[in-house]
């Protein structure tokens, strides 16, 4: 019979398999958002893009009276073509990285977990880098929910490195 330590131990691996699984597949949810965003960024022409974000800025600073509002009709006054297609090939390449290391963790592939945490962290530290230098309330945001995956990732590694193998 297994004792109570024991299975507090399996109670609490259980938990944090279970966190770290809904945390991962939110986190490949969002990916491959990112993912549909930048072939659209890449799809529709530049210019329609820039007329679009620019008239969502135009009605949100009529429409909104927050904070939150006017942070994001400033974002959006920045945006050129330019900036359309950096954000696609970011987005794209960021959302295929995240997708390839996410569907090796949900099949539970041990190199999956450090390379994740690696490239994670590389990201995190490009947005820190974002909100020192433009303060976006969306990259924080962002980069708050990597951190907590970060997190519920090595705590699931650590168990699964504890685990006699098979």
């Amino acid at each position: 019979m297994e004792s109570t330590a024991e299975l507090n131990e399996l109670r609490t691996e259980k938990t944090v398999y279970e966190l770290f699984r809904w945390s991962v597949i939110l986190k490949g949810v969002i990916s491959l958002g990112e993912v549909v965003v930048g072939l659209a960024l890449l799809a529709i022409p530049k210019d329609t893009i820039v007329v679009l974000v620019q008239g969502a800025g135009t009605w949100l600073s009529t429409h909104a009276d927050s904070a939150i509002a006017g942070h994001v009709v400033t974002e959006l006054t920045k945006f050129g073509s330019g900036t359309a297609v950096f954000v696609a090939i970011y987005l794209l390449s960021r959302g295929l990285i995240k997708c390839l290391l996410i569907y090796a963790l949900l099949r539970n592939i041990l190199w999956a977990y450090p390379a994740s945490l690696t490239v994670l962290g590389l990201f995190v530290i490009y947005q820190i880098y974002e909100i020192l230098t433009l303060g976006s309330v969306f990259v924080i945001a962002i980069t708050l929910f990597d951190l907590v995956v970060m997190y519920f990732i090595w705590r699931e590694w650590r168990i699964v490195l504890k685990r006699p193998a098979v």
